[in-house]
C-alpha cells in the first residue's frame, strides 16, 4: 500500500503546490500592489520554497544543444539508436558546416557512457557528456522508469542488464569503442566483456571505470552495510511494492525511486537542510544565480525512476552480498564471469578521495580481476578531494578527471588520433559559444 500513499500524497499536493506557486509570482508581479509591501518578497520566497518542496519532479532533457568542438561551435543532435523496454541507447550527434572540422570530428574516438541504474535518470551525467562532445563522439545508456514498462514485456534482471550491454557495443562496434562506465555499471559491464572475451568476440579499446562497487568488500561505506546488515528477503518484503494503475507498468514489482531518494536524503539531511534554507535566502537577497544553481541542481537530483524488482534484488545479492564478482563465482546466463579472459582492452580504473558511496579500492580491485591485461595497459587514478558525483561531474570533473580520461583514450584509440585530441586534454574543457550553425555534414 506504500506506493498508492505515495501516489495519493501527490494528488493531495498538486493544489496546494499550485497554489503556493501563483502566490509566489503574485508578490513578486510588480503589477501587483501586494508586491510592494515591506515583506513581499520574503513571502515570495516562501511560497517559491514550498512549491520547490512539494512539486512531482519529471525526467529532465539532456539540453545539449551545442559544445564547442575543435575551436568551433558546433551543433548536437540528440537520437535514438537502439530502443530496448528498459533502456535506449542514445547518441549524441555532432554537425558542423566547416570542412576542416568535420574532418577532425570523424577522426575522434568512439565513447559509450554506461550510466548508473540506480534511482537517478541518465541526464544525471549531462555534465559528463557534455565534456566528452568537444573530443569524443558519444552514446549513452538512457534508462526507462519501471513503471513505464508494460508487463508483458517481462521482467529485468542482473543478467539482462549485462546482455544489454553486450548488444549496445555490438551495436556501435567495439573494435574502436571506449566504454566509460560511472558507478554501479561497473560490475556489468566488466561482467558484459569478461563473457564476450571468454567466447572470442572483439572486446573494447578500453574500459574507463569510475567509482564502482567492484569489490563493495573494500572499505565498505554506509551504502555497503545497509545492503549487508539486512537479509535478502528483508528487502524483497520491505522495499518492494507493485506499481498502481494508472502507470503503463501497473502490476509490476519495483523498487519505487521515492524510496531511493528518500535514502538519498537520509544520508545527508542536514546538507539538503542547509541547501534549501541558503535558496530562501538567496531568493530575499534577489540573488538569481545561485537560486538558479539551486533550481537546476535539485530539478535532476529530486527526479527519480522505479527499477524493476528483480534487477535490485539481484544486485543486493550479487554485487552486494554474495561478492560473487571477485570471488569468482559470478554466473550470467549459465555462463561463469571470468575477468581474466579479458587481454586485450586497457583498463582505467578512477575513485574519489573522498567517496562515501563507494570506498576506496573497490573499483580500483578490477586490476586485481582483470590479470590477463598488460600492466602496460593498466591505469588507476585517485581524485584528490572529490566525493563519488565529484568525479563525474562539476569542477573537478572537468579540469582533474577528464584529462585523464581524454589521455588515456587517446593513448588507447586506433593509429590515426589526431594531435588535436591531445591538445584538447591537457586543458580544463573550453567554455560553450552561443549560437548554432546550419548543419550539412556530420560526425
Amino acid at each position: 500500500m506504500l506506493y498508492q500513499y505515495q501516489e495519493f500524497q501527490k494528488a493531495l499536493l498538486q493544489p496546494l503546490t499550485a497554489w503556493a506557486q501563483a502566490t509566489a509570482k503574485t508578490f513578486v508581479n510588480p503589477s501587483n500592489p501586494l508586491s510592494l509591501l515591506p515583506s513581499a518578497t520574503r513571502i515570495a520566497a516562501g511560497y517559491e520554497l514550498l512549491y520547490r518542496l512539494g512539486k512531482e519532479y519529471e525526467k529532465p532533457d539532456f539540453k545539449i544543444k551545442t559544445v564547442f568542438a575543435h575551436g568551433k561551435n558546433v551543433a548536437i543532435n540528440e537520437y535514438t539508436v537502439v530502443d530496448k523496454p528498459f533502456c535506449k541507447l542514445v547518441r549524441f550527434k555532432r554537425f558542423s558546416d566547416d570542412v576542416n572540422v568535420i574532418k577532425k570530428l570523424k577522426q575522434d574516438p568512439v565513447v559509450l557512457i554506461v550510466a548508473p541504474l540506480s534511482g537517478h535518470h541518465s541526464t544525471l551525467l549531462r555534465d559528463t557528456v557534455r565534456t566528452l562532445l568537444q573530443d569524443h563522439k558519444v552514446y549513452i545508456t538512457d534508462w526507462v522508469d519501471a513503471r513505464l514498462v508494460p508487463l508483458e514485456d517481462g521482467n529485468f534482471s542482473l543478467d539482462d542488464y549485462v546482455h544489454y550491454m553486450q548488444d549496445f557495443i555490438r551495436a556501435i562496434g567495439a573494435k574502436d569503442l571506449h566504454v566509460l562506465s560511472v558507478c554501479q555499471p561497473t560490475v556489468p559491464v566488466l561482467g558484459a566483456i569478461s563473457l564476450m572475451a571468454s567466447a572470442g568476440e572483439v572486446t573494447p579499446r578500453t574500459m574507463i571505470m569510475m567509482g564502482g562497487p567492484i569489490d563493495a568488500r573494500k572499505s565498505p561505506t554506509l551504502v555497503n552495510s545497509t545492503a549487508t546488515n539486512k537479509s535478502y528477503e528483508w528487502f524483497e518484503n520491505n522495499v518492494v511494492f507493485t506499481v498502481p494503475p494508472p502507470h503503463p507498468g501497473a502490476g509490476r514489482r519495483v523498487y519505487p525511486g521515492f524510496l531511493q531518494h528518500a535514502g538519498f536524503v537520509a544520508m545527508n539531511p542536514d546538507h539538503h537542510a542547509q541547501s534549501h534554507w541558503d535558496y530562501f535566502q538567496d531568493l530575499v537577497k534577489g540573488d538569481k544565480q545561485d537560486a538558479q544553481t539551486h533550481i537546476e541542481f535539485y530539478d535532476e537530483y529530486n527526479a527519480v525512476l522505479d527499477m524493476d524488482a528483480a534487477y535490485y534484488l539481484e544486485t543486493i545479492k550479487t554485487v552486494f552480498q554474495d561478492h560473487a564478482l571477485p570471488t569468482g563465482k559470478w554466473v550470467v546466463g549459465g555462463k561463469l564471469v571470468k575477468p581474466q579472459d579479458i587481454k586485450g582492452t586497457a583498463l582505467l580504473t578512477i575513485e574519489g578521495e573522498l567517496d562515501d558511496i563507494s570506498g576506496s579500492g573497490q573499483t580500483k580491485a578490477a586490476h586485481g580481476l582483470c590479470k590477463s591485461i598488460p600492466e602496460n595497459k593498466k591505469q588507476h587514478y585517485e581524485v584528490k578531494g572529490a566525493g563519488h558525483y565529484g568525479i563525474f561531474s562539476g569542477r573537478r570533473w572537468r579540469e582533474m578527471v577528464y584529462p585523464e580520461v581524454g589521455q588515456f583514450i587517446r593513448k588507447h584509440a586506433i593509429k590515426g588520433s589526431k594531435a588535436v585530441v591531445q591538445k584538447a586534454v591537457k586543458k580544463p574543457a573550453a567554455k560553450k559559444v552561443a549560437g548554432k550553425k546550419t548543419a550539412s555534414k556530420n560526425a
